[in-house]
Order: C-alpha cells, then sequence, then structure tokens
C-alpha cells in the first residue's frame, strides 16, 4: 500500500507544512504589530484642521487628559503618476522602521515605503521626481501609522502602487511649498483607556471638546484609523480561514483512511474472525487497524512543521509583506500553531478511525469467518431494468456497492471546488467592476473643489463672503462643466464597518445624470448602496453626519446604476436647503473634457476612471498571487481524493476485475467497468456541487464584503462554471490514465486463487 499511503502523506505535508508556516509568519507578525504600538509609539488618534493650532488653543485641548503632537505632511504628485506623502522624520510619536538603507540626512534626501517601492520597482539609490524637484532614495521604512497604505480613510481599498508614504529631514520640510501643508495633529491620551468602549467614549468627548477650540476638517481614532487598524483585523481574519481549511481536509483525509480501513478489514474478514476466535479482543484489533493512519498522520505534522518553520514561513511572510508595510518582524515559537497542526490533526484522525473501526468490528468472530460483514438482514439488491445494456447495469451496481466510497468523494469535490471557485471568481468581480465602472462613471472627470471651511461656519456675513469669493474662484468657461454639490454623511454604526456616503445635488435636466429628480419626494442611490445594503425603492435610509449625532432619513424612490461608490443623488435644490449651504453653493464639476482654467489650489481632487478602479488593481495585486495558489492547491486535492477513491474501488474488485478477464473482456472493457463508473459518479457531482458553490459563495463573499467601505459586485463569468467541470473532468482522465495501469497488472489467476 505504498503508493496510497505516500499520496496521504505528500498531501498531509503540503497542508500542515503551509499551515504550519502560516501561522507561523502570522503570529510573528502578529506579535511584532501589537508590539508596534508601544515600541513605535503609535498615536491613539488624528485630527486635522484648517490653520496651525495656537499655543493657547494647545492648551486647552490638553487639559481633556491628552499630549498633542504636530504630524504635519504634504503631498506631491510624482512624476511617475502617483502621489507621495512627505512628512518630517518622526522622533515623538508614530515612530519609523528602517527596513534597507538609511534615513535621510540631508536635503534632496528621502525615505520612502518599502512596499511602495516594491510595487513601482524602485530601488535604494533610485532619483524620484516631481516637476523641477528631485529626491534621493536613501532607504526603505515602514511607517508604523501606515501598516495600509490608505491615502484617507474612507477609501474602500488601500492604493500601495499609486500611493506611498516618506520621510524627509526637516531643513528638506520646510523648504518644500508650504502652502500645501496639512495641519494633522497626533494625540495620546494621558490614561490608555481599558477598552474599545471606553475608548470610543474618549474619543466623543475628545471631539466635542476640539470642536469648540477648533474648526475639524477630519478626526479619526486609532480603532477607526484603516491605516493602522486594517492590517491586524486583516490578519486576524487570515488565520481563522486557515485554520478551517486545515481541518476540512484533515476530516476528508480521515474518513478516506476509514473507508481504507473499512476495504482492509472486509478483505481480511476471515484473518479477523480467525483472530478474534482465537483470543484477541476488539481493543487490540482497533489499535493495530488505527496505527497506520495515525503513524503517517504523525510522520505529516512533524514533517510539515520542519517545512513551516523553515522554507514555507518565508514563503507566507512575503504574501503579507505584498501586502502590508509591516515593520521587521522576528520568528517565535508558536505553541498554538504546534498544537493545531499536530495534536489536534491526530486527534481528528484518532476519533474519526476508532469510530469507524468500532462499529466495523462490532460483529461476532462466527459473521467474519462467513464474511458477511452486514450488521442486519442481507437487503435484497436495487432491481435494475433489462431495458439498460450489461454494461450500464454492471457500471450502478459498481456505484450502488460503493456509495459510501462515492459520498467522500463527494464532499471532497464540494470542497475542492469551492476553492477553486474563491480562486477564479476574484479575478472575474474584478474584471467585471472594471468594464462596469468604464461604462457607467458619472463623468470622464469629477473635479471636488476646495470649499473653505469658514464657508460652513455659523457666521453667516463670514459664509457668504467666503462663498463669493469662492464661486468667483471656481468659475469655468469650459461649456461641457455642470456644477454640482456634494456633501458627506455616514452610515448608521452597525456590525459590519461604517461606511462614507457622497451625496451628490445634481442640477435640473442634468446631461451627466439620467435620473427622475423633479420633485424631492425621494432620492436615488446608486447601485452599489442598493447591493451591498439589500435596499430597493420605497425602502428608507437614515444617515449621520461624520463626527456629530444629528440623523437624517431619506426615502429611496429608485436605484441609479452606478458601481462607483456608496452615493445618493437628489436635486441640488434640496440637498442645499437640507444642509443649510445656500442656494448658490457647489463643490465640484462632471465634465468629460478637463478644465484648465482653475487655480489648482481650488481644486481638492480629480476622480477619474483610475481613482474609480483602484480597489480592482489593489486587490488584483495584492492577492492575485494567493488566488491563483488556491487553485492549484484545489487541484492537486482533485487529483488526490479522486485518486485515493477510485483506487480503493479498483482494490476492493480486484477479484470481479480478474474475473472479468477469464470470460474474454479486455482491460479497456474492464477500466470502462469501473473507472468510468466513477467519471459518472464524477460528472453528477459537478452538475450538483455548481449550484452548492454559487449559494454558498454568495453568503461568504456578502460577509467578506461588508468588512470593506465600498462595493464590489458579485458577478460570476460565463467561463467559470464551465472551467469548474473542465478541471473536474482532466483530474478525472489524468486519474483513470493511472488507474488503468493498475488494472492492466490484475493477473486472471487472482480470481481462481481466491476461490481456492
Amino acid at each position: 500500500e505504498i503508493g496510497k499511503y505516500l499520496v496521504v502523506l505528500i498531501l498531509m505535508i503540503a497542508t500542515i507544512g503551509f499551515v504550519s508556516g502560516f501561522l507561523v509568519a502570522d503570529g510573528s507578525m502578529i506579535k511584532a504589530y501589537n508590539e508596534g504600538f508601544e515600541k513605535y509609539k503609535i498615536e491613539d488618534g488624528n485630527f486635522r484642521v484648517k490653520k496651525k493650532i495656537t499655543k493657547a488653543q494647545q492648551e486647552n485641548i490638553e487639559k481633556n487628559g491628552v499630549t498633542l503632537y504636530e504630524n504635519f505632511y504634504l503631498e506631491e504628485a510624482l512624476d511617475n503618476g502617483s502621489t507621495m506623502r512627505i512628512f518630517k522624520n518622526r522622533e515623538e510619536i508614530n515612530l519609523v522602521c528602517l527596513m534597507e538603507g538609511k534615513l535621510p540626512e540631508k536635503a534632496g534626501e528621502m525615505a520612502i515605503d518599502r512596499m511602495y517601492a516594491d510595487n513601482n520597482k524602485i530601488s535604494v539609490g533610485d532619483t524620484l521626481k516631481s516637476g523641477s524637484q528631485k529626491w534621493k532614495v536613501t532607504g526603505f521604512v515602514a511607517l508604523s501609522d501606515y501598516s495600509c497604505l490608505f491615502q484617507n480613510n474612507n477609501d474602500s481599498m488601500f492604493d500601495a502602487i499609486k500611493f506611498g508614504v516618506s520621510v524627509v529631514t526637516p531643513e528638506e520640510f520646510e523648504s518644500l511649498n508650504q502652502d500645501k501643508i496639512q495641519y494633522s495633529y497626533s494625540w495620546v491620551y494621558d490614561k490608555a483607556p481599558e477598552n474599545e468602549k471606553q475608548e470610543k467614549k474618549m474619543s466623543e468627548d475628545l471631539m466635542e471638546a476640539l470642536g469648540e477650540e477648533v474648526t475639524l476638517e477630519s478626526f479619526v481614532p486609532q480603532y477607526l484609523n484603516q491605516a493602522i487598524t486594517f492590517t491586524g483585523d486583516d490578519m486576524g481574519s487570515d488565520r481563522a480561514m486557515i485554520t478551517m481549511l486545515l481541518y476540512m481536509i484533515i476530516v476528508i483525509i480521515a474518513f478516506v483512511f476509514g473507508i481504507t480501513i473499512s476495504n482492509t478489514i472486509r478483505k481480511e474478514a476471515g484473518v479477523i474472525g480467525t483472530l478474534r476466535a482465537s483470543g484477541y479482543t476488539r481493543k487490540e484489533l482497533i489499535g493495530h487497524y488505527m496505527a497506520l493512519p495515525v503513524i503517517v498522520t504523525l510522520i505529516g505534522a512533524v514533517v510539515g512543521n520542519i517545512l513551516g518553520y523553515t522554507a514555507l514561513k518565508n514563503v507566507c511572510a512575503g504574501m503579507y509583506y505584498g501586502s502590508y508595510s509591516l515593520p521587521t518582524y522576528v520568528t517565535v515559537w508558536n505553541a498554538e500553531a504546534f498544537w493545531m497542526t499536530t495534536v489536534v490533526p491526530v486527534l481528528i484522525m484518532l476519533v474519526v478511525n476508532y469510530g469507524i473501526l468500532r462499529y466495523k468490528l462490532r460483529l461476532s468472530p462466527l459473521k467474519f469467518l462467513r464474511r458477511d460483514l452486514s450488521g442486519s438482514r442481507r437487503k435484497r439488491a436495487v432491481r435494475l431494468s433489462p431495458k439498460l445494456g450489461i454494461f450500464h447495469r454492471f457500471r450502478l451496481r459498481v456505484i450502488f456497492q460503493n456509495m459510501s466510497n462515492y459520498i467522500v468523494l463527494f464532499i471532497g469535490i464540494i470542497f475542492a471546488n469551492l476553492l477553486l471557485f474563491f480562486g477564479l471568481l476574484l479575478p472575474s468581480v474584478l474584471s467585471h467592476y472594471q468594464q462596469d465602472i468604464q461604462s457607467n462613471m458619472l463623468a470622464k472627470y469629477q473635479y471636488m473643489l476646495e470649499v473653505p471651511v469658514s464657508a460652513m461656519s455659523g457666521n453667516k456675513l463670514d459664509s457668504m463672503l467666503e462663498l463669493l469669493q469662492f464661486s468667483y474662484g471656481t468659475k469655468t468657461e469650459n461649456e461641457d462643466a455642470e456644477a454640482f454639490s456634494a456633501y458627506s454623511l455616514e452610515t448608521l454604526p452597525s456590525k459590519y464597518k461604517t461606511d462614507e456616503v457622497i451625496l451628490y445635488g445634481i442640477k435640473p435636466d442634468s446631461k451627466y445624470i439620467d435620473a427622475d429628480l423633479e420633485d424631492s419626494e425621494g432620492v436615488y442611490i446608486s447601485s452599489a448602496y442598493a447591493e451591498k445594503f439589500l435596499l430597493k425603492p420605497g425602502d428608507s435610509i437614515t444617515l449621520k453626519e461624520k463626527y456629530e449625532k444629528t440623523k437624517y432619513t431619506f426615502k429611496v424612490k429608485g436605484i441609479y446604476k452606478y458601481s462607483g461608490g456608496i452615493c445618493v443623488f437628489m436635486p441640488q435644490e434640496q440637498l442645499n436647503d437640507t444642509f443649510d449651504l445656500g442656494n448658490d453653493y457647489f463643490s465640484g464639476y462632471f465634465t468629460d473634457k478637463k478644465i484648465k482654467d482653475i487655480d489648482s489650489s481650488m481644486v481638492a481632487s480629480i476622480i477619474t476612471q483610475d481613482d474609480l478602479t483602484v480597489i480592482a488593481d489593489q486587490l488584483e495585486d495584492s492577492m492575485g498571487d494567493m488566488m491563483w495558489l488556491m487553485c492549484a492547491f484545489s487541484v492537486f486535492l482533485y487529483v488526490l481524493v479522486i485518486y485515493l477513491l477510485a483506487k480503493m474501488i479498483v482494490e476492493k474488485n480486484e477479484q470481479s476485475i480478474s474475473m472479468i478477464k477469464i470470460l474474454g473482456y479486455s482491460d479497456k472493457e474492464a477500466g470502462s467497468l469501473y473507472n468510468r463508473a466513477t467519471g459518472v459518479v464524477l460528472v453528477i457531482s459537478l452538475l450538483l456541487v455548481i449550484p452548492i458553490c454559487h449559494f454558498t459563495m454568495m453568503a461568504i463573499y456578502y460577509v467578506m464584503m461588508q468588512q470593506f467601505n465600498g462595493w464590489l459586485t458579485y458577478y460570476v463569468a460565463p467561463w467559470v462554471y464551465p472551467a469548474m467541470i473542465a478541471i473536474g473532468i482532466v483530474c478525472y482522465l489524468v486519474v483513470h490514465m493511472i488507474q488503468m495501469k493498475r488494472i492492466r497488472r490484475i493477473p486472471m489467476g487472482r480470481a481462481l486463487k481466491d476461490m481456492e
């Protein structure tokens, strides 16, 4: 049985090795990540204001039990098409981990984020350019408050390709365009909160106190800061998924062993009956038959753990370093990983096999001697119509006699197809999202204007003057441009992440938004909003101010086909009245042509197709390799499960195959009787499994996407299901060829020998 146990051993080593390596890398990185909060003095939160706060304001704010630190930055558009956020080298808060090279020491030098450098093929010593400015890259770093590169905290997905962070010397920072400085302040509580509930209460109190001193442009406590927390949350969820993968595979292998042992007991029934009649106890026989599965599991666990702590650990760590800007880590012994990958698999193997053996060996010695292994009266065979050909009836008998084997095959196919489906689904979803965005953009360009904060303050006279100045400075001669209003709210807190919702105020008879917005009886929501929150026309939505408790409720009049964001569309007049913005207020332009006659300082951002597809680009970049690895593993699992069960069926029927050969049937005909029965079951299983996979994955996908801001529509490309069926059939054909060799080796004398 060397072939069978070797295949199982390889599967055990591969599975336990990968899971062990993943858990070791994951555990080591989570430890480094958690320790980094204290080691690198990570902030408890940050806020941004329009102007630098005064010394008196800082003293008043710090009376609320916090210490403030300046963490100013500015952003430069680089010549390579990406945006670089530049900080002074940190010395007090959010310290920097140097990964390679050295920190900048003079003007014209810069240390950049390691992952951004990898994604943009930048090496130490290269030069970055932004117009006439140049910086020499002196090293790669990981900023402790940017373990995940979110440019804005409300972004649906981080972007480590077109956005990077860096540090320069104070002198270099002072030489940059000071008009671009963002006055961001980090705070640390004098007395750390005991739990997240207390942290939330403290942050809300601080936000109210800040509102009395300054006008906030942003306020992000640590527990809501995706750039800090997203990495830790993701590593924790990955751990649960990988552990579940291990146990499902171990259970499948345990049942494969159980069926193998059942076949062995059937084959050795006479010997077992003799031993039992000679005084051997049932416990001794159970111990004998359980020894090999447990030994194979132990060997697989030991070798797998050795591989996990060496080569595979680095592979799994590389997957994390390919997605996140993590600091350097030190491998730590993970007792929990050892328990999960060694002790638990052995226990599963013991329990499953003990249960099967105890059930199979419950019969009396006499029954074993007579080879009568049925626990009850012999059941009548299922009557098959004589109209069926003999080969068809024979194959049906093979299927009925091996039903338990085929049930395990069906379970294995379900699991392998779920892995395969998940691996094929992501490229399908991303490709559809990118095509959908291209065909359903609101406009080729969305210009979001820099509305002065004072224009939104409570002083009506100041607001009016500021708005007049703003309107004059943002006028354009571009006839293609259409002004709109925009306002940001957020969904109510729930068990899932809070989403930012952009409310668009649209002009009557808009040439960009084709929706019935003539009255104010209701609003339109984007299709992404409707799909994520399961909304339909007639429903009501309640949203709240981002940093306040004020809530607004709107009735959904219709759904607008737009997957680029969580949006609400209403008449411009209605939006301006609802939020008391003034009749002439607007905050951006829709246009299909670039606007060239507005000062760049008045433009907050320009949303293009590239900005909307960043979530797809980043997911493809960070998870693409893992998806193909999952596909490869599922194919490997496919082949092994089919091989093991087809092999057992052939072994179980060696005497019948030998007899068929004596009667004059060829090896090919014998193979068609037994292997083709497995093929028929496989095809039927594939057809049954596809709807199971579809609905299971829909549920998993919905829960998974709730962890992200924004939404990617669930979409299965037409080629996915045929590809799954084709892969399953190809795997079967590979196994069929292997089993045909085994059938050819079965001698005709085998049947005569067993009859003696």
